[in-house]
């Protein structure tokens, strides 16, 4: 037996012995396609074990997140920080082999994924990046940024609707570095996919812009290194190549669903390890296998030695350039506060249109900044004036035109942001929030500051009707860990929510109207609290609470009880996640326990709401739908007037007063 036939039984082994002993995780995909893992990294993946951040490493993605075992035994064995004590671990709490890769946790882990095909939608995001950069900083016989991304998919991938969004624009950008190895196998959890997925494959990726390549075996490791090279060769379209496995091949359960997604047991694995003729103990690595791994890692190491010479001679030949990549890779942060003292804010504006005048203001300060959307920018007011799109013919535009594709608009942004050297923004309607919500998450779960601009933000948008009137959708993205959703009264606020975004390491939602709002005194770095005294007076019979739109009718129901000698504090909440980090005694100085009397006001679902109106509290907000009309009417219909806010503040009082 070769050793590198035996590298590849090794995987398999230790792959199948740690899902064993964790009694839980996804056996089949390590079997079948160990192989495809191994002449990637083998033969092909430029990485350093040393510096697993070094910027330009190839990207590896495993889309098919559920095979985290193959990765885990591949980077163990080729060096890094992955010892055999943490892969006897997998799946345990508190170790660094999770059931699914997660970013941040694992060196060599570029991605979280497991919720299939956002890692393809990630792999294009990190193509792109390359692409852009490379256009930025390459000069001729100085390629700083050259690198490829691989991506590792199943059918299951390639079945979500998020695969055929992602790779339809990845063939329009003529993506050439983008390399997706298809694990067919034909089975998922439920069996056979021929009931399910019946469709030419490689018809539709010609289709799409791909060049398609084909593998008839991938236990045969020269078909997979030639079909890699070929891969590698063809920099005008991105390629595919259709790899033909067998899911838990080896095993007594090879082609069936059962060795899917649990472990196969003792039985099984005995009879698996006497097909392979494995008669080592337990998760033993040979010798000869650890060896072979080893000076193959050890060899790659000479591609970041000659990158770093290079770099070096760059320096020379082109000092600013490399002072630009350095701060590009670095990270820079705007200045706000010159941004805050310049941009005017004194006339009545939609936050959309203040967001895009901040946008160009931080795209002045932030030269790596880029900016999509979802078909949208000239409603959504993102584009970066001046800064061109990018395309196959401009790799240097700033701009990107998505396409009406959110959901893989949000995990090609994650896999930007995750790429390094760039920030990126995107936006959309915010009642198509629900399309990104899969991407969102996982920017919220990986902790990665990508930007999102949802416009349109309420039954503002009028005449278009329900299907396009945000209601419940402010809840739902408040509900997800670790994303912060501001929804500004002005542009002074809306100012505000970007200065968050841009300074904080976790996603930011903003969330902007289409018609036109005040401006107030008092606004600016204080909605950087999440939510602050916006008017007060002495001693407060009522507070009003409010965000966006709303502040407005909480400003004018304010008057409304003052000429009735009701004092009424306005407080605006532009984020109440931001609000509930906050010291205890900072929120008990805005929303003070004595003043009993509330009213809530939002254009959108009650359910945020009844933590700050309480036991005496009014909630001014949507419980149904909204409908087809123009904007002003629809306000009043559904009960959003200063008059109405004066009145439930009184109803507040009142049931204040009679439990007294």
């Amino acid at each position: 037996m070769s050793v590198t036939t035996k590298s590849v039984d090794t995987i398999r082994i230790l792959s199948a012995e740690a899902i064993q002993k964790a009694n839980s995780g996804h056996p089949g995909i390590c079997l079948g396609a160990a192989p495809i893992g191994y002449e990637l990294f083998a033969d092909h993946l430029n990485f350093s074990y040393k510096n697993p951040h070094w910027d330009n490493r190839d990207r590896f993605v495993l889309s098919a997140g559920h095979g985290s075992m193959l990765l885990y035994s591949l980077l163990h064995l080729f060096g890094y920080n992955v010892t055999i004590e943490d892969i006897k671990n997998f799946r345990q709490l508190g170790s660094i082999t999770p059931g699914h890769p997660e970013y941040g946790k694992t060196d060599g882990v570029e991605t979280s994924t497991g919720p299939l095909g956002q890692g393809i939608g990630n792999g294009v995001g990190f193509a792109l990046a390359e692409a852009h950069l490379a256009a930025i900083f390459n000069k001729p016989d100085f390629p700083v940024v050259d690198h490829y991304t691989y991506v590792l998919c199943g059918d299951g991938c390639l079945e979500e609707g998020i695969g055929y969004e992602a790779c339809s624009f990845a063939g329009t950008q003529k993506l050439g570095k983008l390399i997706l190895l298809y694990d067919k196998n034909d089975v998922t959890i439920e069996g056979d996919i021929h009931s399910t997925f019946s469709e030419d494959t490689a018809t539709r990726f010609v289709a799409q812009g791909w060049q398609v390549l084909r593998v008839q075996d991938a236990n045969d490791l020269n078909s997979l290194k030639r079909a890699i090279d070929l891969a590698k060769s063809d920099l005008s379209r991105p390629s595919i190549i259709i790899c033909k496995t067998a899911i838990g091949y080896g095993s007594p359960l090879q082609n069936s669903a059962d060795v899917h997604g649990a472990p196969m047991g003792q039985d099984n694995l005995q009879k698996t390890k006497e097909y392979f003729n494995w008669t080592y103990a337990p998760f033993e690595v040979p010798a000869d296998v650890k060896a072979h791994c080893a000076a193959i890692a050890e060899k790659k190491l000479e591609k970041e030695r000659e990158w770093n010479a290079m770099f070096a001679r760059y320096k020379t030949a082109f000092p600013e350039l490399a002072a630009k990549y350095a701060s590009f890779m670095q990270g820079i942060e705007p200045d706000f506060k010159k941004m805050l003292d310049s941009l005017d804010f004194s006339k009545p504006e939609a936050t959309r249109a203040s967001g895009g005048k901040i946008i160009n203001e931080i795209a002045k300060e932030l030269p790596n900044l880029m900016s999509g959307s979802a078909d949208l920018s000239p409603s959504t007011k993102t584009e970066i004036k001046e800064g061109g799109y990018f395309s196959p013919e401009n790799r240097l535009g700033r701009n990107i035109h998505f396409g009406i594709r959110e959901h893989a608009m949000a995990a090609i942004c994650n896999g930007i942001q995750l790429h390094g050297g760039l920030r990126i923004v995107c936006s959309t309607f915010f009642s198509f929030s629900d399309y990104m919500k899969g991407g969102i998450r996982m920017s919220a779960l990986m902790n990665i500051p990508v930007v999102y601009v949802m416009t349109h933000d309420s039954i503002g948008v009028g005449e278009d009707g329900p299907t396009h009137q945000p209601m419940e959708q402010l809840i739902a993205l408040r509900s997800i860990p670790n994303l912060k959703v501001f929804r500004p009264c002005d542009g002074r606020e809306t100012l505000a929510a970007y200065i968050e975004a841009f300074t904080q390491n976790s996603p930011t939602v903003l969330v902007l109207t289409r018609q036109n709002l005040g401006q107030y005194a008092g606004t600016g770095v204080k909605a950087l609290t999440g939510g602050y005294v916006l008017s007060d007076v002495e001693k407060p019979d009522v507070i009003l609470i409010g965000t966006g739109s709303e502040i407005d009718l909480c400003m004018g129901a304010k008057d409304l009880l003052l000429n009735e000698g009701i004092r009424a504090r306005v407080v605006s909440m532009p984020c109440m996640e931001e609000f509930e980090r906050q010291t205890e005694q900072y929120r008990e100085s805005v929303l003070p326990k004595s003043v009993k009397a509330r009213v809530c006001v939002e254009a959108a679902s009650h359910f945020a709401w009844y933590k700050y109106s309480r036991d005496y509290g009014e909630v001014i907000a949507m419980k149904s739908f909204g409908v087809s009309g123009p904007a002003k009417q629809l306000f009043e219909y559904f009960g959003f007037t200063k008059e109405n806010v004066a009145e439930a503040a009184k109803r507040s009082i009142a049931r204040v007063k009679s439990e007294k």
